[in-house]
């Protein structure tokens, strides 16, 4: 048995110094325009969620969402995430293939998350992404409405809807096309 424990465990040292050497001598792509490859995107997709599980507060957005938080969640998008994430006019970012990991366009793939984790990955953003932290530069409420728009933008209501239509050029219904 203890050579068994100690056979294990000089693997596990082996397998440690191979990956080392193979990162010390750059064979690990580092450019952001390379795809990764599936391994590292679900260990990827693991840790983030295994940290969001443990460290974010299961919160709910303490606004009572008005058609005006919507439309001021809309600018808010439009102003501090579209730019990476995709515009209201339903166009992916141009951004989009220039980051690594590529940022989800959220109106035309939406993620549907509840609005605690949302709230989260806004707040605090995501390290080892381009996605900052925007705690720093926006107050809670104006990521709750953020927030909010994402969570309901597929359903919002009809005023909404008009300001969206009239300010972007295009019907929402358009969007549920996609």
């Amino acid at each position: 048995m203890r050579n068994f424990l100690l056979g294990g465990i000089a693997a596990l040292l082996a397998l440690l110094f191979i990956v080392f050497c193979v990162t010390a001598i750059g064979l690990f792509p580092t450019n952001a325009d390379s795809l990764p490859n599936n391994v590292e995107r679900r260990i990827a997709s693991y840790a983030l969620n295994a940290s969001m599980e443990r460290h974010a507060r299961r919160i709910t957005n303490p606004l009572a969402v008005t058609n005006d938080d919507l439309i001021s969640g809309m600018k808010l998008y439009t102003m501090n995430c579209a730019q990476c994430h995709g515009s209201l006019d339903l166009k992916p970012s141009s951004l989009q293939d220039s980051m690594y990991p590529p940022p989800p366009q959220l109106l035309l793939r939406p993620v549907y998350r509840p609005e605690w984790r949302t709230f989260y990955l806004i707040s605090t953003g995501i390290r080892y992404t381009a996605m900052p932290a925007w705690s720093h530069t926006l107050e809670d409420k104006d990521i709750w409405r953020i927030t909010a728009f994402l969570s309901q933008f597929r359903h919002l209501p009809p005023p909404v809807q008009q300001y969206w239509e009239e300010s972007y050029g295009i019907s929402l219904h358009k969007a549920e096309a996609h």
